[in-house]
């Protein structure tokens, strides 16, 4: 088991060393010298876990939407307020997570076209027409909307002005622009009841990251007041 976590680690930490070099360089540009002196590992290391470039980069690219954390636990918070979260959240984790700038850079890049770069566009597609297609059956959604159609749109126009953000000031409004994609979409996705509960201003992902801290909290003390008082009462928590 030790043996299986050491290999964890060390695949997951090339993947980050990776993804800071294809950040900084490119995918064309980067080499696997950079990377091994980054990751400081062995190339025998590099190559049990990757066989080539190509899959190394491909891997960062995947991790973009599989290794994305899960959404904030808000059990109040519409489908429509995780959409816009999905966006806001991206937008935030931008500022700091290497692994993610260094997906969405070899994502987005017109450099090689040996890599397959349609994983993402997929993922958040699926994933974008899942929360629609599940804020349609609340009645959140307006009964014209197709959730793929939708999905695509909302995807296929993050990709662009992020791409925008990052030649214009290396994505420090894309927090902002995101912002104004949704206050010009949502309008003509969600219901009006809905919508004016909507919170799509710029900041919205840290705000959503508070909300389900103070959430999380709060169920835990709820959970250690609780047991007190089952201890005090000498009965065990959950029987009644």
């Amino acid at each position: 088991m030790a043996k299986q976590d050491r290999a964890i680690r060390t695949r997951q930490n090339i993947l980050e060393a990776a993804a800071v070099v294809f950040d900084q360089k490119g995918y064309d540009a980067a080499t696997i010298t950079e990377i091994l002196a980054r990751a400081e590992v062995t190339k025998g290391a590099l190559y049990f876990h990757f066989t080539s470039k190509e899959e190394l980069a491909l891997a960062v690219i995947d991790a973009q939407v599989t290794q994305a954390p899960p959404m904030p636990y808000m059990p109040t918070k519409s489908k429509m307020q995780e959409l816009v979260d999905m966006g806001m959240l991206f937008a935030h984790r931008l500022a700091d997570d290497a692994l993610l700038r260094g997906s969405v850079r070899l994502t987005l890049e017109h450099g090689s076209t040996s890599l397959n770069r349609s994983g993402p566009f997929n993922g958040w597609s699926q994933l974008h027409t899942q929360v629609l297609a599940e804020g349609l059956e609340r009645g959140e959604v307006l009964p014209h909307v197709v959730p793929a159609d939708t999905a695509e749109l909302l995807v296929g126009a993050y990709a662009g002005i992020n791409t925008m953000s990052q030649a214009i000031n290396n994505r420090a409004d894309l927090e902002r622009r995101a912002s104004v994609l949704y206050e010009h979409v949502m309008p003509s996705v969600v219901v009006p009841s809905v919508l004016a509960r909507l919170d799509m201003a710029p900041g919205r992902g840290a705000r959503a990251l508070a909300e389900a801290e103070r959430l999380r909290e709060a169920t835990v003390r709820e959970a250690a007041a609780e047991a007190a008082e089952a201890e005090r009462a000498g009965t065990p928590v959950g029987v009644a």
